[in-house]
Formats: structure tokens, sequence, C-alpha cells
């Protein structure tokens, strides 16, 4: 008799798979069970915030250097691209298991109509690329009197 393991997370992962291939590849990459990461796409996770002054863009991007990182914007969408390389393999190491994702990558975001194109700045540090967005500030309401002849 042959036993082989219950893994409850594959039955719902192939749900997930079946109603949209983002959801498998969440589930996969946090469950540990895929095989084979550079044959899968990779999509940095971003967080988009917002204050009076301005809009804050956090991309994650783990082991990617900034040479490695092109922030572009064309006609109010703004786009994060690069590559996540892969580590060069040391003959003296036997890898088991490799669940990072390889590869090129690209987000892109529509900004707000009253975004300051002209003034974005960005900075890579720490795996976290942070890209941010002034407002342009809104345009005073004035009264102009007009005179009636």
């Amino acid at each position: 008799m042959t036993l082989i393991r219950w893994e409850p997370f594959r039955e719902l992962d192939g749900i997930f798979t079946r109603y949209n291939p983002l959801f498998g590849r969440l589930a996969n990459t946090r469950l540990g069970t895929t095989d084979d990461s550079e044959s899968a796409s990779w999509t940095p996770l971003a967080n988009i915030s917002e204050t009076e002054t301005d809009y804050l863009i956090k991309a994650e991007l783990p082991e990617v250097s900034k040479e490695d990182v092109k922030v572009t914007i064309d006609e109010n969408v703004i786009t994060i691209s690069g590559e996540r390389r892969k580590e060069a393999e040391h003959k003296d190491e036997k890898v088991h298991r490799i669940e990072s994702f390889y590869g090129s990558f690209s987000r892109s975001f529509r900004l707000p109509e009253d975004a300051d194109l002209g003034a974005i700045q960005a900075e890579s540090r720490n795996g976290v690329l942070k890209v941010r967005v002034p407002k342009k500030p809104a345009p005073r309401a004035r009264t102009v009197e007009v005179q009636v002849n």
C-alpha cells in the first residue's frame, strides 16, 4: 500500500488556478509548491498611498539593483520595469529548491490628473523602490468683477 500525503491547499490551488491565474501563482508562492520558478512570470508587489501633497508608490524589488530598474511616464501612465537576475550558481553548492522568481517585470499605474509629472522622484534602497509623485496645487477660485456697459 502506498501512502500519499494529503495537502488540502493543493485542492484549493486548483480552484484558484481555474478562476484566475494570478491566484494560483500567489498560492503556489506562499505555500512553497512552485517547482519551476523560471517558467513563472514575476510581478513585484506594489503599495500606493496618498498624502495631502503627493502620491507614493512603493514597489518590492528584492535583489534588483537600481541600474536594472527603469521608471517611465507616458500619457499619465507610470511604468516601473526592469529585470531580476538569477544569481550565478556555485559549483560546490547543490541547489535543492528555488522559489524565487527571476526575469523581466513591468508594472503600470494610471496617474491622477493632479499629478505633477515634471517633479516625480524615485529612489531604490534595501529592495524597495519608492516613487514620489507630487500633486499640483489646486487652482484657487477667484472672483472677477465684470463691468456691465
